[in-house]
């Protein structure tokens, strides 16, 4: 399971409750910092995971959301699936699960989705944001504030939902306006939806409330 560098293991944390003490443990420290290349992380790692593998061990690998999808465990699976056989067990996403913490649909008929890490620089990002149907910005963190003056440029921040680490016990959702830069993690997002979907509300409908934060109700429309 992937490791954070002050030592937090989210994958791990979920599934603790079913973890026995005879299971060995793996963990893999991983960089949350695009300027740095997981690749040499990966590699260690892979070279733990394939002595367990060439006894004949089975190795489960523990991954937040969907795998295959901006996920730790697909440069794992480039280095190993080809020598020993793999088994892929799909998840949800945060994006999906966001939507549903949230209540919303993203997309209707022929919307076009767009998933935009907020790790682009600003130019890129609002050329991205500029044509799209509806979007979801992924890996905030330090990158927020960037990201909500590029939103309120573009003339979108009423369309913008704010929410952090979706489904978990410590999730929060809150209006995107009262949002503080220092407070964004890392698991967070923003969800633009559809203008079918915001069109659905009229102008004195937009005030919807929530369950957003351990029992306290937050305005997000």
């Amino acid at each position: 399971y992937p490791i954070s560098e002050n030592g937090k293991a989210l994958a791990r944390a979920i599934v603790s409750d079913f973890i026995r003490p005879d299971q060995i443990e793996i963990s893999m420290s991983l960089p949350f910092d695009v300027k740095r290349s997981p690749h040499p992380y990966c590699d260690i790692a892979a070279t733990k995971i394939a002595e367990h593998l060439k006894v004949g061990t089975d190795v489960a690998v523990l991954c937040e959301g969907e795998p295959m999808l901006y996920g730790s465990f697909m440069y794992l699976f480039q280095r190993l699936s080809r020598q020993f056989p793999t088994e892929i067990v799909p998840g949800i996403s945060s994006i999906m699960a966001s939507a549903a913490m949230l209540g919303v649909p993203i997309t209707y008929r022929n919307d076009v989705l767009s998933i935009i890490p907020a790790t682009l620089d600003e130019t890129t990002l609002s050329d991205r944001l500029a044509v799209v149907d509806a979007a979801v910005i992924i890996k905030l963190g330090r990158h927020f504030t960037k990201v909500r003056r590029v939103i309120n440029r573009l003339g979108l921040l009423h369309r913008a939902l704010y929410i952090e680490r979706a489904t978990q016990s410590n999730q929060r959702i809150v209006d995107i306006t009262e949002v503080k830069q220092v407070d964004v993690p890392y698991w967070s997002l923003i969800l633009i939806p559809s203008q079918m979907e915001m069109g659905r509300w009229g102008d004195g409908e937009m005030g919807r409330w929530r369950d957003g934060e351990m029992g306290r109700s937050r305005k997000i429309w």
